[in-house]
């Protein structure tokens, strides 16, 4: 009777062993299930080294398996191996040349490391087999940047826009390098605005402005001059805005103005404003602005914009402290974009006062704590793409100080902007 059981027991055994065996062959020879396991290493793990030693073991057994190849590749390109990873990218490619995923990450491969007429060449051989896949496009966008080619990166990248209008990616891409697609814009603008009431003649407010801007390596830099008309008055302002590049994902507004006469603009202005690129196509603003008009005024501003398909969503805060209190002004403004970068209908609302709106009857009179509410609408269009005309016209019922009578009243105000850029 032992005996019988011992046989049972060593045949349970026997079965038991074969069985652990014959699994762990199926691990080790599947690919499938091996390559599953190399990325599970590599992107939860964040173990590069296990993951190329499973993916090594999948290639042993099927050496022609192209995505476990290419991922082996991308983890030589993460883990800073360029010719491992060319001499893995290429065997994918001599076998399969029109293989989109090896030509992306080749492509990717030499971009990284700067190797930009490479990293071109792979992405045009791939655009030949896969004309309109849009990541290759998006590479060859951003190589086209890198190099300095701004003009036909603009232009690719406006293309694909419009054949996909509600790319929120495309569009971020788009409006980052616009600007550098032309190295020397000019511009000309005049704006109006008619009181109803509030100001002792009504007679029509006149801004008419000439500005120069030149893209520089450090970002775009614009020279402008304004001339007004205001209170009887007239004036001329000379402002200085730049737009540098500090690190990647984040730059910064600068702005200097003098004026000869602070009763039509402010003697003196400045203003600072860092941008930071958020995820989900988003990006914050957080700045400061200071006027002097008979007294000195410091402004400080929040902001937060989202790009979403064709929509572009801002929203402002404006906080401007008082000797006992302060006042603040929210903002809501939205673009709808029927073409590229520059053709958009605009709509913004607008509730409390800002001292930095040049057309602020309540910023003369340094009385900042006054109400205001506005709409505006404005169109923009790009014609042949170096030229860009935009009409805007706001609404706005804002609160006023008669020193006459001592008293506080409100007025409304139609504001209308005409301007023309040219690009070269």
């Amino acid at each position: 009777m032992k005996a019988l059981i011992n046989k049972h027991f060593i045949i349970l055994l026997l079965l038991i062993t074969a069985n652990i065996f014959n699994t762990h062959s199926q691990e080790i020879t599947d690919p499938d299930e091996l390559f599953k396991k190399a990325r599970n290493a590599a992107f939860t793990l964040k173990d590069y080294d296990l993951a190329i030693s499973i993916a090594r073991k999948a290639l042993k057994g099927s050496p022609n398996y192209a995505d476990i190849r290419i991922f082996v590749g991308r983890i030589y390109t993460w883990t800073d191996k360029p010719d491992s990873a060319r001499m893995e990218l290429q065997t994918v490619l001599k076998q399969k040349p029109d293989y989109e995923d090896a030509l992306m990450a080749i492509t990717d491969l030499e971009y990284w490391n700067d190797n930009y007429e490479k990293a071109l060449e792979y992405c045009y051989q791939g655009l030949g087999y896969h004309p309109d896949s849009r990541e290759l496009i998006l590479k060859k966008i951003k190589i086209l940047k890198a190099k300095g080619d701004y003009v036909d990166a603009y232009t690719t990248a406006n293309e694909l826009l419009i054949k996909n209008p509600a790319d929120a990616t495309i569009r971020v891409l788009l409006d980052d390098i616009k600007e550098a697609s032309a190295l020397n814009k000019i511009g000309i603008g005049y704006n109006l605005v008619w009181f109803d009431k509030g100001y002792p003649s009504r007679t029509p407010w006149q801004i008419t402005s000439l500005d120069y801007t030149r893209m520089t390596k450090i970002g775009s830099v614009t020279a402008r001059w304004n001339y007004g008309k205001r209170f009887g008055n007239t004036a001329s302002q000379f402002e200085l805005d730049a737009y540098p590049h500090l690190a990647k994902g984040l730059y910064a507004y600068t702005n200097i103005g003098i004026s000869d006469k602070q009763a039509v603009f402010p003697r003196f202005r400045a203003g600072l404003s860092l941008y930071k690129s958020l995820p989900y196509s988003a990006e914050a603003e957080l700045g400061a602005r200071y006027l002097h008009f008979s007294s000195n005024t410091w402004i400080y501003v929040g902001g937060l914009s989202r790009y979403y398909k064709s929509f572009w969503f801002y929203g402002r805060v404006i906080v401007v402290p008082g000797d006992n209190s302060y006042s603040r002004s929210l903002s809501l403004i939205t673009r709808y974009f029927v073409r590229g970068a520059d053709d958009y209908f605009h709509l913004g609302v607008n509730y409390g006062f800002s001292p930095d709106e040049a057309n602020s009857v309540s910023a003369y009179n340094n009385l900042y704590d006054l109400k205001s509410k506005s709409i505006t609408v404005g169109y923009k269009r790009s014609i042949a793409r170096m030229n860009i005309i935009s009409i805007s016209a706001s609404l706005q019922n804002q609160e006023y100080y008669s020193r006459s009578k001592e008293t506080i009243t409100s007025g409304n105000q139609l504001d209308m902007s005409i301007s023309y850029q040219r690009r070269f």
